[in-house]
């Protein structure tokens, strides 16, 4: 039985180049960043966690909330293949219990905040929102995207951005745990304007505070889809 079934959906996906200097320190022991085109890409994402089953049982107050993470990508190689990953910097939620679940057990980054949304279609777009509360500011994303839903280009940019299916995490310096992320090749709608409004030097410290004025390479809305998490391993 998979350890969590869920819906990703509708994830706000803002992507910045970054020197690859800056996330060296984050990479697990056991993998190494992975490139697109010899750049190196943090993302920030918004979406809705829906539908959630933890080992096929719904928790109640638990089942549906926003979240938004800071990720960078890795990859390992298993007996001649590689594994294509991603690590969390940090992943907000609006569920404590959510939070002590994960970086219990799987030694993420989670933190609780106050959260809300907003999604609407009106006749000719549709519009998606995802806020986040600290220190008595409200940061957000908003994307205006088209209607109808497009195929993610085979390798795209996109598509190295989506097709990611390992979570890994420092257990500690010796130790990297891996989990199995599953779900379907995804669609997107093309956006057609966008704003982000993140201190990102309060929510993930002065490390990373130069994305404050870091134009976004690239900005997608991708529809989701039902996925599973299933359980984690130690690899040393």
């Amino acid at each position: 039985m998979s350890f969590l079934t869920a819906e990703w959906n509708d994830l706000a996906i803002v992507n910045y180049e970054i020197d690859a200097k800056i996330v060296e320190n984050y990479v697990p022991i056991g993998t190494e960043l992975d490139l697109w085109n010899n750049k190196c890409y943090i993302s920030l994402i918004g979406f809705m966690f829906e539908e959630v089953k933890i080992l096929g049982l719904k928790i109640p107050l638990h089942t549906n909330f926003e979240e938004v993470n800071l990720r960078f990508y890795v990859k390992r190689l298993e007996n001649g293949i590689w594994k294509r990953g991603v690590v969390f910097i940090k992943e907000i939620v609006p569920k404590r219990a959510i939070s002590i679940v994960a970086n219990t057990l799987y030694k993420e980054h989670y933190q609780t905040l106050k959260m809300r949304n907003s999604r609407i279609e009106n006749g000719t777009s549709k519009i998606f929102k995802y806020e986040w509360r600290k220190n008595k500011k409200w940061n957000s994303m908003q994307m205006i995207t088209a209607k109808n839903t497009i195929p993610i280009d085979l390798n795209s940019e996109a598509e190295f951005i989506t097709e990611h299916y390992f979570g890994y995490t420092k257990y500690n310096n010796n130790k990297t745990i891996e989990y199995n992320v599953t779900h379907p090749r995804w669609e997107q709608l093309e956006v057609l304007d966008y704003n982000i409004d993140v201190n990102f030097e309060n929510i993930y410290g002065s490390e990373f505070c130069f994305l404050q004025n870091l134009k976004p390479t690239s900005v997608m809305l991708a529809k989701g889809s039902k996925i599973t998490i299933e359980n984690k391993k130690i690899i040393s």
